[in-house]
């Protein structure tokens, strides 16, 4: 696996992921598209649980429809 974060990415699209926003909540779902920007575009995760959050940070919470998160809100990007 490449550490480019676009090679990254590319090798997660429709997996399940956790996306970390600049102001400490997180969104998880299956991650189904994304561009150059880092935009992402998440889609519901059906039956997946949402990740324990860092001590101090709120749970994530999945998505119920289609998400598009501007790539300058992401944090992290995590399988």
């Amino acid at each position: 696996m490449s550490g480019r974060p676009l090679d990254v990415l590319e090798e997660a699209l429709d997996a399940t992921v956790t996306v970390r926003l600049k102001d400490g909540t997180a969104q998880f779902g299956v991650l189904s598209g994304y561009d150059q920007h880092m935009n992402v575009v998440l889609e519901p995760a059906g039956e997946a649980e949402p990740t324990q959050a860092a001590p101090g940070q709120a749970d994530a919470v999945g998505v119920e429809d289609t998400t598009i998160i501007r790539g300058d809100n992401v944090v992290s990007v995590n399988l």
